[in-house]
C-alpha cells in the first residue's frame, strides 16, 4: 500500500511539475495573466464541452436502457445477449459513468484547443469593412464563423456519439433485433432514434445555411492562383442559390423525423432523405458543373471580371498593398556623365558590407575565444556615428557552449552561461586590406556605441539552460590576464532556492542533478526559454513571429527587436498565402529559425513590436499598429500585456523599421495584384516574378535594407527593395522600395518604378552574367582565384538614378591563409557600361568616365614602342606573390634537408607572408587594424 501510495504521489507530482514550472516561468517575465487567461479559458471549455458531450451520451444510454422491451423475445440472438446483459447488470451505473467519462475527457480535450476561437468571438472588434456578397462586417468572418462551425461540428459529434451509443444500448436490451424473427425495432427505440437523426439532418440544414458564407471563404485554384479565395461565378449563381434550396428542404426532413413521435413509421423521413440526397447531388454538383461548363467557360471573362475585381479589391486591402504608389520609370538616362557621378552620393548610401557573406571576418577578427559565435547572417541596422546616421552590418558574440575547451554539465550549464558585446562594422566603409571597418570592436567593448549592458544571457543561439547567481561563478569574457569571472546579479529566470523547485526542474528538464548539486545555492536561478522568438511567443501566442530578430544597443541595453504579426484566415475574398514558403530565400536557411512553415493566412499586419532584454530577459510588448481589429480583439481578450504605442522611447525608434518577412509576403501578392483592372489579371499578360538571386542559384533575392532616396523623394531614406521580373524572363519589369524608418511619417509607404515593356533593361540574372562573361573581369577574377583562393559574391544593390538602374556588387576573396572574406573588388554597371576596380569610387569613375570633381579619371599612359606593356597591378602583385611563395617553400625545403632550422623558420614566415597577400591579407596592418590572434588557434610556424 505504501508503494502504491508513493507511485500514485510520484505520478501525480510529474503531471503537476510541468504545470508548476511553467506558472514559475510566467512569473518570472510578469505575464502570468497570459498563462492564466490561457489555461482559464481552455479548463472552462474542457469542462463545459466535456460535461455536455457526456451528458448527452450518458442521457441518450440511460433512455435507451429505460425504453427496452419488458421481455425479450426467445430467439438465440437474445440468448446469447442475456449473457452479456446479465453480466453488465450489477455495474450498469458505473459502465454507463466509464463509457460517458472517456467520451467527454475526449470531446473536452479536442474542444480546449479551441480556446483562440473562443475569445476571438466572445471579444472580436469590428473591421469596419463588409464583405462584397452578403454585406456583413468582415469581423462575422474572422472571428464568429469560426466559432459558429466549431459548435456545428461539436453538434454533429454529440448527435453522432449519442446515435452510435444509444443504437448499440436498444440492441443489447432487444430494442433492435437483427436475426430475430418478427419486428426489427421497437417503437420506442424507432422513436428515440428518429429524434436523433433528425437532430442531425437539422444540424446538416444549419450547416448549409452557413456553407453560405463559407463561400466567400472558399480557396481553390484559379488560372494558376493556388490562393485563390473568394466567390466566383458559378459560386453566386449556382452554388449559393443550391444551398439556399438544401437548407430547406434538409429543415422539412427535419420535421418528418421528428414527426415519428406522433405518427409511426419511418417512410416520410426515408423519402425525405433520399430526396435531400438526390438534391444534393444535383442541385449541390450537377447543376453547378452545368453553369460552369455551358454559361462561364464560353465567355469566361466577361463572367468572372466582377468577382476578380472583388478578390484583387479585398486582397490588397487585407495585405496593406492598396495604397502602393505606381509610376513609370524609363529605366535609360539621359543625364550628362558628370551629373550621373555627383548623383550617386546624393542618391544612395551604397553598402558594401554583405550580411550574409562577412560573418565569417567577425567571427575570426572579433570572436577572441573559440566558444563565442555571431549569427551566420548578420543584421543591417542605423547608428549615428559622429552627428552622421550610418548604416551598420551589427553582430553579438553569443555564447556556443559546444566549442568550450571542457564539456561537462559545470561547464556547460554553470561557467559558460553568456555571451559578451555587440560588433558593429560601417556598412560603406571597408579598410584599405579588405577587411570591415568596426565602430565596436574586441573586449571588453569599445568604440561609437557609448557605454552598455555588454553581457548576452538571452539570444538567437542560446538554446540551452543556465543556472546563475549561486555559489558558482561564471566565465565573464577574456581580459588581458585571462578570463574575468562574474556572478549575474539580474532578476530573469526562476528561483532555485528550495528544494521543491529543484525538483520540479530536475523533473521537467531531465536532469537529477539539479535537485541534488552542490553548484546550486542561495541566489541560483535557472535561465531558459532563452531566444527571443521563444520568449515572445509564450507570452503573446496569439502572434505570428518574424523568423529574424535583430539586436540594438537601446537606453544602455542591447535589446533584441522582434516584428510579430497578427494575421487571420478568415478575410472574404483575400487570397490566402503559406507564410513559410513566400518568406523563404537564399538568406533564410543561415537565420537560423524562420517565420510558422504551415500558417496559412489571407490577412497580415505588423501589428506589435517586441523587445527582448540581453541581459535581463525581459519582454515588452508595443502597439504598432493602432487601426489592426485583430489586435484590438487580442488585446480585448489579454488586457494589460500590450503597452501603448506612446510607450516606445526615442532611442528605441531610432532602430525599429519595416520588417523583412511582411514585405516577402507583400511582394509575392504584388507579382500578381499590381495591376488595375481584372482583365488585366485574367489575361496575367503583366504577371512578375521575384529574380532567383545570381549568386544562389534556386533561391531567390532576398530583399535589402538600403539608405537611398526614389526619384519623388528629397533625401536619403533608409528603405527595404526589392526587384521584379517579367514571369519567366530575366529583363527588370520593376523596382520596389518601402521606406523602412519608423521615424518617417510615410514609414510603410511603398513606391514601385515600373519599367517599359517595350525595351530591355538588364535584370539581376542578366547583369551578373555580363560580369561573368565580360573577358577582362574574367581573367582578373581567375587572378583572383589562383591557388587556394575562393571568390564570393555579395549582394547585388540595384539603385535608381537619374532614369537608370545602378547595379552594385562587392566581390570579396577568401585567400590562401585566411578563412574569412575580405573585399577585394567592386563591380558596378549602369546602362551598358562595367567597371571592376579597387574600390567603389574608382568603379564609378570609370563607368561614368569622369570623376566626383568633374575631371577624367586617370588612366595608364600606354607603353612607348618596343616597351611591353605592364600587366595590371593585381596580376603583377599575384604574380609576384607566386614567385615569392615558391622561392620561399624552395628555401624552407633545402634548409629542412640542411638541418638548419632558423633557416627553415625564417623561410616558412616569408611564405605565410607571401600566402596572406595571395589571399588578400594585408601583412602591414597599423596597430589600430591589427587583431590579435586567437591563442587556442593561432599556429606555431616551426611546428
Amino acid at each position: 500500500m505504501t508503494a502504491a501510495i508513493l507511485a500514485a504521489l510520484a505520478i501525480l507530482f510529474a503531471m503537476f511539475a510541468g504545470f508548476w514550472t511553467d506558472w514559475l516561468w510566467y512569473r518570472s517575465v510578469a505575464y502570468t495573466s497570459v498563462y492564466r487567461t490561457q489555461m482559464f479559458t481552455r479548463a472552462v471549455m474542457f469542462t463545459v464541452f466535456g460535461v455536455l458531450m457526456a451528458v448527452a451520451v450518458a442521457f441518450n444510454i440511460w433512455l435507451a436502457h429505460r425504453l427496452r422491451p419488458p421481455l425479450s423475445a426467445m430467439s438465440m440472438e437474445q440468448q446469447n445477449l442475456d449473457r452479456y446483459r446479465m453480466s453488465i447488470a450489477p455495474f450498469k451505473k458505473w459502465v454507463v459513468l466509464a463509457v460517458a467519462a472517456v467520451i467527454g475527457l475526449i470531446a473536452g480535450g479536442s474542444a480546449s484547443s479551441q480556446w483562440r476561437t473562443w475569445l476571438q468571438w466572445i471579444n472580436g472588434e469590428s473591421f469596419g469593412v463588409t464583405d462584397p456578397q452578403f454585406g456583413k462586417d468582415v469581423s462575422f468572418f474572422a472571428f464568429d464563423y469560426p466559432f459558429y462551425r466549431f459548435l456545428l461540428g461539436f453538434g454533429f459529434a454529440v448527435v453522432v456519439l449519442s446515435a452510435l451509443a444509444a443504437a448499440l444500448t436498444h440492441y443489447l436490451y432487444g430494442g433492435i433485433r437483427l436475426t430475430t424473427p418478427g419486428s426489427r425495432i421497437t417503437q420506442s427505440a424507432t422513436g428515440h432514434l428518429s429524434v436523433l437523426v433528425g437532430l442531425f439532418v437539422a444540424l446538416k440544414a444549419v450547416a448549409y445555411w452557413f456553407d453560405r458564407y463559407g463561400l466567400a471563404l472558399k480557396s481553390g485554384d484559379f488560372r494558376d492562383n493556388e490562393g485563390w479565395t473568394g466567390l466566383r461565378y458559378v459560386d453566386a449563381n449556382a452554388y449559393l442559390p443550391a444551398k439556399t434550396i438544401l437548407a430547406i428542404i434538409a429543415a422539412i426532413c427535419a420535421v418528418l423525423f421528428f414527426a415519428t413521435l406522433w405518427r409511426r413509421g419511418w417512410q416520410l423521413p426515408v423519402i425525405g432523405l433520399g430526396l435531400m440526397v438526390l438534391s444534393a447531388v444535383l442541385i449541390g454538383g450537377v447543376y453547378p458543373a452545368l453553369v460552369q461548363q455551358f454559361q462561364v467557360k464560353p465567355n469566361e471573362q466577361a463572367k468572372e471580371t466582377p468577382y476578380i475585381q472583388k478578390h484583387m479589391e479585398s486582397t490588397t486591402q487585407a495585405y496593406d498593398i492598396a495604397d502602393a504608389q505606381v509610376e513609370d520609370y524609363s529605366g535609360q538616362s539621359e543625364a550628362e556623365a558628370e551629373e550621373l557621378r555627383n548623383a550617386v552620393s546624393d542618391t544612395a548610401s551604397i553598402r558594401l558590407l554583405d550580411p550574409s557573406v562577412v560573418s565569417p571576418a567577425f567571427q575570426q577578427i572579433q570572436q577572441v575565444r573559440g566558444y563565442y559565435q555571431f549569427s551566420p547572417t548578420l543584421d543591417v541596422d542605423r547608428y549615428s556615428i559622429e552627428d552622421s546616421e550610418q548604416d551598420t552590418v551589427v553582430g553579438l558574440r553569443e555564447m556556443n557552449v559546444n566549442n568550450a575547451p571542457e564539456r561537462n554539465w559545470i561547464n556547460d550549464h554553470f561557467r559558460y552561461t553568456h555571451g559578451f558585446g555587440m560588433v558593429a562594422a560601417s556598412g560603406t566603409d571597408i579598410l584599405s586590406n579588405g577587411q570591415p571597418d568596426f565602430l565596436e570592436r574586441d573586449l571588453p567593448p569599445e568604440g561609437d556605441l557609448g557605454d552598455y549592458e555588454p553581457r548576452v544571457y538571452f539570444g538567437e543561439y542560446t538554446t540551452q539552460y543556465s543556472i546563475v547567481g549561486g555559489p558558482q561563478q561564471e566565465i565573464d569574457y577574456a581580459g588581458e590576464d585571462g578570463e574575468v569571472e562574474y556572478s549575474y546579479s539580474g532578476d530573469a529566470g526562476v528561483n532555485l532556492d528550495n528544494y521543491f523547485n529543484r525538483a520540479a526542474y530536475a523533473l521537467t528538464m531531465g536532469e537529477p542533478q539539479i535537485l541534488y548539486s552542490g553548484a546550486i545555492g542561495e541566489g541560483s536561478r535557472i535561465l531558459y526559454n532563452r531566444t527571443p522568438k521563444e520568449r515572445v511567443e509564450a507570452v503573446a501566442p496569439w502572434l505570428t513571429i518574424d523568423g529574424d530578430p535583430y539586436p540594438a544597443v537601446v537606453d544602455g541595453r542591447i535589446q533584441w527587436i522582434v516584428d510579430a504579426y497578427t494575421t487571420t484566415n478568415g478575410y472574404p475574398y483575400s487570397s490566402r498565402t503559406t507564410l513559410g514558403d513566400v518568406t523563404e530565400t537564399s538568406l533564410t536557411e543561415n537565420q537560423g529559425e524562420v517565420i510558422a512553415q504551415e500558417n496559412n493566412v489571407n490577412y497580415i499586419r505588423n501589428s506589435v513590436k517586441a523587445t527582448v532584454d540581453a541581459y535581463s530577459g525581459s519582454v515588452e510588448l508595443y502597439e504598432w499598429d493602432t487601426e489592426d481589429p485583430v489586435l484590438k480583439t487580442w488585446r480585448n481578450a489579454f488586457p494589460d500585456t500590450v503597452q501603448d504605442r506612446e510607450q516606445i522611447s526615442e532611442e528605441l525608434m531610432d532602430h525599429l523599421r519595416y520588417p523583412q518577412d511582411l514585405f516577402k509576403v507583400q511582394r509575392e501578392l504584388l507579382q500578381r495584384y499590381h495591376v488595375d483592372n481584372a482583365g488585366q489579371f485574367y489575361s496575367g499578360s503583366e504577371r512578375w516574378a521575384v529574380p532567383d538571386d545570381p549568386t544562389h542559384q534556386g533561391q531567390t533575392v532576398p530583399p535589402y535594407y538600403l539608405s537611398m532616396k526614389m526619384p519623388d523623394q528629397d533625401g536619403q531614406v533608409f528603405s527595404l527593395t526589392t526587384t521584379f521580373t517579367p514571369l519567366n524572363r530575366d529583363t527588370l519589369a520593376a523596382y520596389m522600395a518601402v521606406e523602412a524608418d519608423a521615424r518617417s511619417d510615410d514609414y510603410g509607404k511603398m513606391r514601385i518604378l515600373t519599367l517599359p515593356s517595350n525595351t530591355t533593361v538588364w535584370g539581376p540574372q542578366q547583369v551578373q552574367s555580363r560580369f561573368n562573361s565580360d573577358p577582362e573581369i574574367a581573367e582578373s577574377i581567375n587572378l583572383l582565384s589562383r591557388g587556394d583562393s575562393e571568390v564570393e559574391y555579395g549582394n547585388l544593390l540595384t539603385v535608381p538614378l537619374e532614369g537608370g538602374l545602378l547595379y552594385v556588387e562587392p566581390v570579396y576573396v577568401r585567400g590562401a591563409g585566411t578563412n574569412y572574406p575580405l573585399l577585394r573588388r567592386v563591380l558596378v554597371t549602369y546602362g551598358e557600361t562595367t567597371a571592376f576596380e579597387d574600390t567603389l569610387e574608382d568603379a564609378l569613375d570609370v563607368v561614368f568616365g569622369v570623376t566626383e570633381s568633374g575631371e577624367e579619371p586617370e588612366e595608364t599612359p600606354p607603353p612607348e614602342e618596343g616597351e611591353e606593356e605592364p600587366p595590371p597591378d593585381g596580376e603583377a602583385t599575384v604574380q609576384e606573390s607566386i614567385e615569392e611563395a615558391q622561392q620561399a617553400w624552395e628555401d624552407s625545403e633545402q634548409a629542412l634537408q640542411n638541418g638548419d632550422w632558423e633557416a627553415f623558420g625564417e623561410a616558412q614566415a616569408r611564405l605565410e607572408e607571401a600566402l596572406d597577400q595571395l589571399g588578400g591579407q594585408d601583412p602591414a596592418r597599423n596597430e589600430e587594424e591589427e587583431t590579435p590572434p586567437d591563442e587556442e588557434s593561432s599556429p606555431d610556424a616551426n611546428s
